[in-house]
């Protein structure tokens, strides 16, 4: 995978050798094959079943009544995901904007809202909690539970929280850019279970982004009432143009797809403004793209494993989601990565990632990306608030060759003008 790039690219020699022990260090697992392969044949599955027509592609505009491919697009994903129904609208500006307006659906103002495994994402907590026009500020409740001692979740805590009345339990299945591990689908079921042991009409809503088509499973299969995420992340595909989901209860959907729209208009209204084939053909070939990025973020753990840095997931193991992160230790080491990554992107190459702030956070954030649409995050790129313990979350990538390339030229730029940990230890690289 990486002596071609090798040819074309000048890589600092420490580097090279660290990528050629760490191609070694992470060979093709069969399992993982077998994996990706059924859930590959999975979404074909469901492309059969549903009967997909070329006429289903040609959409409205307008309102978007009767528009055949949002139904198609909406149809597949209920048998991708295992939901009776799904909400999948180009008019959700993004992953935080189809969670909230799930939880305000689900949450009237006098109840609880229960978050299950720790503080969530800053902007999303910021939309929830400390914004001017915030869920608590419109007069819901909200209480955190936190994790477990093993990073994992701390059911009997969430089972006494439940004791007192709440309306839905909400959860992070991701890391998102914090210093947590991921949640499988199996996880997400277990909070489900012991929610619904002492709250049996709690809705349980799961945040999915990153997680999809990681597992041959998803959370609604175990028990959860709703997954809601982003459609420019895994399910894209790198098509997808824009656009969030909400699947799972019909009920519920439609409980949120009024808070959308309007009482009596639900989901019956929103046109897919002619992206009927970006939606679909997005779908059809995310299995693909999640197992390439899947496959490259190994690589470049076992690359910064070699070279000194924490990494989690490591290098070989079970994956949750497309997000790695990799302990760097200072800003300066942040910086480095994130301009070194800059240089593979294939849009905006040439220019300089600073830091800078970002809605929601406290901290600046630097981004590293170049993706041909902003925001997908499916495509290649990083994330770095400057806070301890100063970690950047690499995510994504079409292709484990650009993955890594990616990952090569972060380390050389860090081998450049930071130093190696390795390099600074003595060790011999």
């Amino acid at each position: 995978m990486i002596e071609a790039l090798f040819e074309r690219f000048v890589i600092h020699p420490d580097v090279v050798s660290a990528a050629r022990r760490a191609v070694k260090r992470v060979p093709a697992r069969a399992d993982a094959c077998v994996l990706r392969e059924r859930i590959e044949a999975k979404v074909l599955r469901a492309f059969m079943d549903e009967g997909v027509a070329h006429s289903d592609l040609a959409s409205t505009l307008g309102y978007g009544y009767g528009d055949v491919p949002r139904d198609r697009y909406e149809s597949l994903l209920a048998r991708v995901l295992g939901a009776e129904r799904v909400l999948a609208r180009l008019t959700f500006a993004s992953g935080t904007h189809a969670i909230v307006t799930s939880l305000a659906a689900c949450v009237a103002p006098g109840q609880r809202l229960v978050v299950a495994a720790g503080r969530p994402y800053d902007t999303l907590r910021n939309a929830i909690v400390d914004a001017p026009q915030s869920l608590v500020a419109q007069g819901i409740s909200y209480y955190e539970v936190g994790r477990a001692p093993d990073g994992g979740v701390d059911l009997a805590a969430l089972e006494k929280a439940c004791e007192t009345p709440t309306a839905a339990v909400f959860v992070q299945r991701s890391r998102g850019y914090a210093s947590r591990r991921s949640l499988s689908a199996i996880e997400c079921g277990d909070i489900a279970r012991a929610v619904k042991g002492k709250r049996p009409d709690a809705v349980v809503i799961v945040d999915n982004c990153y997680g999809e088509l990681v597992e041959l499973t998803e959370p609604l299969e175990h028990g959860a009432d709703l997954i809601v995420g982003s459609l420019i992340k895994n399910l894209g595909g790198c098509l997808a143009p824009g656009g969030g989901y909400v699947a799972g209860r019909a009920d519920i959907v439609e409980r949120v797809a009024v808070r959308h729209y309007a009482p009596g208009l639900g989901g019956r209204v929103g046109s897919s403004l002619g992206f009927g084939r970006e939606l679909i053909q997005g779908l059809f070939q995310a299995p693909q793209v999640v197992a390439e990025s899947l496959a490259g973020l190994d690589f470049a753990a076992a690359l910064f494993a070699e070279l000194g840095y924490s990494v989690d997931p490591l290098p070989g193991a079970e994956r949750r989601d497309i997000v790695q992160a990799i302990r760097l230790g200072d800003s300066a080491s942040l910086l480095c990565f994130a301009r070194g990554l800059q240089r593979a992107m294939p849009l905006d190459a040439r220019f300089t990632p600073e830091p800078g702030p970002v809605p929601g956070y406290a901290e600046p954030v630097v981004m590293s990306g170049g993706a041909f649409i902003p925001g997908a995050t499916i495509e290649l790129s990083c994330d770095a608030p400057l806070r301890e313990p100063f970690e950047v979350y690499l995510q994504g990538g079409a292709s484990r060759r650009h993955v890594a390339l990616g990952a090569l030229l972060a380390a050389d730029r860090l081998a450049h003008e930071s130093g190696l940990p390795c390099a600074k230890r003595g060790f011999d690289v």
